[in-house]
């Protein structure tokens, strides 16, 4: 990174403006002729002739600070306001926008930054381009989430690399913001709108919430390895993500990510038909549909198979599949109007608002008894000694149980309740077990905090809060759960369950998937809410009001209640899966499951290529693009606030690699890492990411000596140190 480009990042991340002299404002006024307006013609290349490559500029070109630069023309289209020393305020309905023109504009440029304010009601709805005279054409870019440096209060800050405004290097002289769907008219303001020198990895890392040097060495962050203290051998499956069908088809990043498993999962498993392929049940997540994915699970098995991926697998025990691939619970043929319909099929909820009373089960579903599952399974055996080898290396007993009476209503209204989760649960686990006697059997994959405690059945209608609980000794759903199973081995002989499977989302607001808002406060909190999975000392920051620490709560459950039991995250993720933020809570989350020693763990489904959470797995499963990655045995160590440190090493103890995770967004730090009774340290090699597209880079490494190392840690980072050391 240059350094200019450098001074600049931390410039516009720390500040959300250009770090540079104001120049001179003209005032504008309002206007708009309903059409996009034309500038002035200017002199073109003539046809066929290669356009110039404009040279790189060297300082930033502020277009609209509080009012019009000198030299820049305000030529929109739509209804506005340009009140001086003041945002920009417009009203972008009917696909409106605002043409910045600047005519003779030289200078090459990295990206294209600027703030705005609109609605939530809007969504995505603006779009970026450029513009000249003649036949040059620009891309249209939306302004998506990982565009978004920022949300600050009412402010999202943006930066788009050139490279996706001006792929060709083209000459331009405008700048055009608008509307790429119809909003309403309430104001949008725009301030702050800048052609910025950044290179375009720079510009992406920027984008990414990342891509910063700091200044100087940074705060000094000790850190200790621990090579004699007692360490275990990490579980593989923890490097888990979930099968998507909507995109199995397009989506290979997914294996490239090193994941190590994959789990058939999520809520339309519940309602699964094996005998038809493809089919299942979309439940409430849409209109209730049977539809046909065109992926069926024994397409997802061979093709980890042939990956050399292992497989979980989840039946259900709900009771009801899908009997045909078009079918819905709720059609607006039968069920009248709805809330929201898809091509004729309801939401089941009335125009009120009132939920529907469903029909009979047998509107989209056939009845799926045990031996319905004990069929399945059995045909998968039957598939695995053709080929010699095991398809299904871990069975999960459905999916989210307690949800049943929200997310499949139309088949099982009534709210689930302590007895009746057992008693299924004991039915199809033990047509599992009979047929297949050496499988690995996981439940009862829960949701979250108010199921690990209570039941659906606590919180039904017209019931005393907790009835259920108090009618079952006033014992938390779970620790009874696994004391009842354990009860029925003894009786029967018979194992139901191997793994105690959880699902894991932090309820403090930080999102899911790729939403979240990525400002400051929700960003520290993001990474945070990762010790709500290990950390007893951490009280959770939402409405749970307590610690959480799910881990260790687990372990002691199983010690009291059920030993020798695994532990699996069935579902976790942490949002803003195309920021920093999102990227350091995935590796402090992978990092913490090598230190807890849990058996597996999925993400939720997999994150976009090349995205930071992407990275995070990279950082584990091959941090280097040839396969190299953590080691298979955790080593203790210690790292400093806002630091992390995991660590690992090989059988031979001669191989160390370390990820080393810098939390804060703003300063470096001076990693003083000091390794005991390691051996001798030989060879350095460091890579790091801190947001730019391409993932891992060499890194310079630091100072060395026999038993200790010193690295620079970038603000928000991940820095994989690959070590050999030569044993005492």
């Amino acid at each position: 990174m240059k350094a200019g480009a450098a001074v600049l990042s931390c410039a516009l991340l720390a500040g959300g403006t250009v770090a540079v002299a104001r120049m001179g404002t003209d005032a504008a006024g309002t206007g708009g002729s309903g059409a996009e307006a034309q500038a002035p013609a200017t002199e073109t290349p003539a046809s066929g002739a290669a356009a110039p490559t404009p040279a790189p500029s060297t300082t930033p070109v502020m277009v609209y600070d509080g009012g019009l630069s000198s030299g820049w023309n305000d030529i929109g289209w739509s209804p506005r306001e340009l009140p001086k020393g003041a945002p920009a305020r417009m009203r972008l309905f009917n696909y409106g926008g605002w043409i910045l023109y600047r005519p003779k504009l030289e200078g090459g440029f990295g990206a294209l930054t600027f703030r705005f304010s609109a609605p939530e009601a809007y969504g995505e709805f603006l779009e970026a381009r450029l513009d000249a005279p003649g036949a040059a054409t620009f891309p249209r870019v939306p302004v998506t989430p990982e565009l978004k440096v920022k949300k600050d209060g009412e402010w999202t800050e943006v930066v788009i690399p050139m490279d996706l405004l001006n792929p060709r290097g083209e000459t331009f002289d405008r700048v055009v913001l608008r509307a790429s769907k119809d909003v309403g008219r309430d104001w949008v303001l725009f301030d702050k709108v800048a052609l910025v020198p950044l290179p375009p990895e720079v510009a992406a890392a920027l984008a990414a919430g990342g891509g910063k040097t700091g200044k100087g060495t940074g705060r000094e962050a000790r850190m200790s390895i621990d090579c004699t203290a007692p360490g275990h051998r990490i579980s593989p499956l923890i490097y888990g993500i979930a099968f998507d069908g909507l995109h199995e088809k397009q989506d290979t990043h997914q294996f490239r990510m090193g994941a190590s498993a994959r789990r058939w999962g999520g809520n339309p498993t519940s309602r699964y038909n094996w005998k038809l392929g493809g089919a299942w049940n979309t439940a409430n997540d849409w209109y209730y549909e049977n539809v046909d994915i065109g992926v069926s699970s024994d397409d997802f098995l061979e093709t980890n198979r042939k990956r050399g991926i292992q497989s979980a697998l989840t039946v259900p025990m709900l009771g009801w599949v899908a009997k045909d691939t078009k079918s819905a619970g709720f059609p607006v043929s039968r069920f009248g109007e709805q809330q929201r319909d898809d091509n004729g099929n309801g939401n089941g909820t009335s125009r009120d608002g009132t939920p529907l009373k469903p029909g009979e089960p047998s509107l989209t579903s056939v009845e799926a008894p045990p031996e319905f599952i004990a069929e399945w399974i059995a045909s998968i055996r039957e598939k695995d000694k053709a080929r010699g080898a095991r398809g299904v290396q871990m069975y999960i007993l459905d999916n989210e149980p307690m949800l049943w009476n929200s997310t499949h209503r139309d088949v099982f209204p009534e709210p689930l309740g302590y007895d009746e989760l057992l008693k299924r649960t004991i039915a199809y686990g033990t047509a599992v077990r009979k047929t297949d006697p050496e499988a690995v059997i996981a439940g009862p994959a829960e949701w979250g905090w108010t199921n690990y405690l209570w039941s659906a059945a606590d919180f039904a209608p017209g019931k005393m809060n907790h009835s259920d609980r108090l009618a079952h000794g006033n014992e938390p759903l779970l620790p009874w759960y696994l004391r009842q199973l354990r009860e029925h081995e003894k009786k029967t002989g018979t194992r139901i369950l191997d793994v105690v499977d959880l699902h894991f989302y932090p309820q403090t607001n930080v999102g899911v998937g790729l939403d979240g808002n990525t400002d400051k406060d929700t960003n520290a909190r993001r990474i945070r809410s990762v010790r709500g999975l290990w950390d007893p000392t951490y009280k959770d920051e939402s409405w749970i009001g307590e610690p959480v620490r799910l881990i260790p709560r687990m372990k002691e459950w199983i010690a009291a209640n059920y030993p020798g039991r695994g532990i699996s995250i069935g579902e976790y993720n942490f949002g803003a899966f195309r920021h920093m933020s999102g990227g350091l809570a995935q590796a402090e989350a992978l990092g913490r499951f090598a230190q807890e020693n849990i058996l597996s763990a999925f993400f939720w489904q997999y994150p976009p290529d090349g995205s930071p959470v992407f990275w995070a797995f990279r950082a584990y499963r091959d941090f280097d693009g040839k396969g190299s990655r953590f080691q298979d045995n955790w080593v203790p160590a210690k790292a400093a606030d806002g630091t992390s440190l995991f660590v690992s090493r090989d059988d031979s103890g001669k191989k160390l690699v370390a990820v080393v995770l810098n939390f804060n967004p703003d300063e470096a730090a001076q990693a003083q890492i000091e390794l005991k009774g390691c051996g001798t340290l030989d060879s350095v090699r460091v890579l790091g990411y801190s947001g730019a597209p391409g993932g891992f880079a060499e890194q310079t490494p630091g100072a060395k000596a026999e038993g200790s190392l010193t690295q620079r840690l970038p603000p928000y980072s991940m820095t994989v140190l690959d070590l050999t050391v030569k044993k005492p």
